[in-house]
């Protein structure tokens, strides 16, 4: 079996990621796996990017980003069946179709021939542009008068309806699977364009060696943090970004009490940090992009709680990352969150843009460490029989083999 993985990178961003792993657990389960991506930052002859036209791309944009039309200008998308891995593959596996590479319109004919998985990695496949709606139910009903223009992806022109449109068109001529990672993702697809296919809910796996709880004192010495400290660790992408919610991490933070902030360390990992480091009053250790799983693990396992103020998410690695490192976590009860922040068991769940009850549980499990501890080794007990990275490959193994089964029966159940 020979599975062609279809993202905008092979391992930058969350997205990217939660793909490349799965790649790994497919080459682990001796299944031939390949990524054709929009940007590669591995050298490897299983990946390779998608070829493209920039400069007619380009100037297609101007037509297509004026209409509030993203994406598509990627003409080129319709030769990727053109290339050696698409060629060679039995199975499709579509992930992140929206960075600006990829001309979803060529779904059908990609399609055509070889079934095809589309692993759902945010809202954006069934809403009229972006990738998470809020409070915005549109989306089920066609879009238009978007209330959220500028919400990545963001666009200049008000054509929600048309993109909803030509997204429901494309799925009416497709043979697709969908897959989605989280519950909350699972019951969005079911309510959306994408209700006439098949839908499988499959969490993301991760690999429970490299990621596991080390000695904290240890982790702790390497990192430069006195071990009599309080650590809370904070990580994403980018802290500037709205969504992870760096303003409502400033907010909750500034509600702890004085003494508490004197004997804690904040541990941050991801780019544009500075303006929180600055503004907090407390000890920072910044530690900017983080690439190496091992650095990461080692800062999870250095952390008393993982805090992630998140105003919209799928099923946050990070999230992951630190349960599987045993390391009990504060979130808000949005999107996918509480698939991993379960109440009093991993963690505390604050309702949602609630900085005052976000700092309630930051006090209540700092000042309990029995409670801690307990939800620590819940973590790491969830982590193993939940979401290691070969049961996720099994999981998708098993689905790419039904289809392969059927391959000849349309999967598109739509009139």
């Amino acid at each position: 079996m020979k599975i062609l993985h279809v993202n905008q990178s092979d391992v930058s961003g969350g997205a990217a990621i939660a793909a490349y792993r799965l790649h790994q657990g497919l080459l682990a389960q001796q299944v031939e796996s390949h990524l054709l991506v929009g940007k590669a930052t591995i050298k490897s002859d299983r990946v390779a990017e998608v070829s493209r036209s920039r400069r007619v791309e380009a100037q297609l944009a101007r037509l297509t980003n004026e209409l509030g039309l993203n994406y598509l200008n990627h003409i080129n998308t319709f030769g990727v069946s053109k290339h050696s891995f698409y060629k060679q593959a039995d199975i499709l596996n579509f992930h992140n179709l929206h960075t600006g590479y990829f001309n979803y319109l060529a779904i059908p004919s990609l399609t055509k021939t070889k079934p095809a998985v589309f692993t759902l990695h945010d809202m954006w496949s069934f809403t009229g542009h972006c990738a998470y709606s809020y409070d915005c139910d549109r989306w089920k009903t066609g879009c238009g008068q978007c209330p959220y223009l500028e919400i990545y992806p963001a666009i200049r022109r008000d054509n929600t309806h048309l993109e909803w449109k030509l997204k429901d068109w494309v799925y009416s001529q497709s043979n697709l699977t969908i897959v989605t990672p989280s519950r909350w993702l699972t019951e969005q697809a079911q309510q959306s364009m994408l209700n006439r296919f098949s839908i499988h809910y499959i969490p993301y796996g991760i690999d429970t060696e490299l990621y596991q709880p080390l000695d904290s004192e240890q982790c702790r010495a390497v990192l430069g943090i006195p071990t009599h400290k309080n650590v809370l660790m904070f990580g994403a992408d980018s802290l500037s970004d709205n969504r992870k919610g760096g303003d409502l991490l400033f907010q909750a933070l500034s509600c702890l009490p004085d003494a508490l902030k004197a004997d804690t360390v904040l541990l941050m990992i991801g780019s544009n940090s500075e303006s929180i480091s600055k503004a907090i009053g407390m000890q920072t250790i910044e530690l900017g992009y983080v690439g190496s799983d091992r650095l990461k693990a080692i800062a999870y396992s250095a952390a008393d709680l993982f805090i992630f103020p998140t105003r919209a998410d799928n099923l946050p690695l990070v999230l992951q990352e630190s349960m599987a490192c045993g390391t009990p976590m504060v979130s808000f009860k949005v999107g996918g969150v509480p698939d991993l922040v379960r109440p009093g068991i991993t963690g505390y769940l604050a309702t949602p843009e609630d900085a005052d009850d976000f700092s309630i549980g930051i006090v209540q499990l700092l000042e309990d460490k029995a409670l801690r501890d307990r939800m620590g080794r819940n973590c790491r007990e969830i982590a193993l029989e939940e979401y290691p990275l070969k049961l996720q490959a099994q999981r998708y193994l098993e689905l790419y083999r039904q289809l392969l089964k059927f391959s000849q029966k349309p999967i598109n159940t739509s009139a």
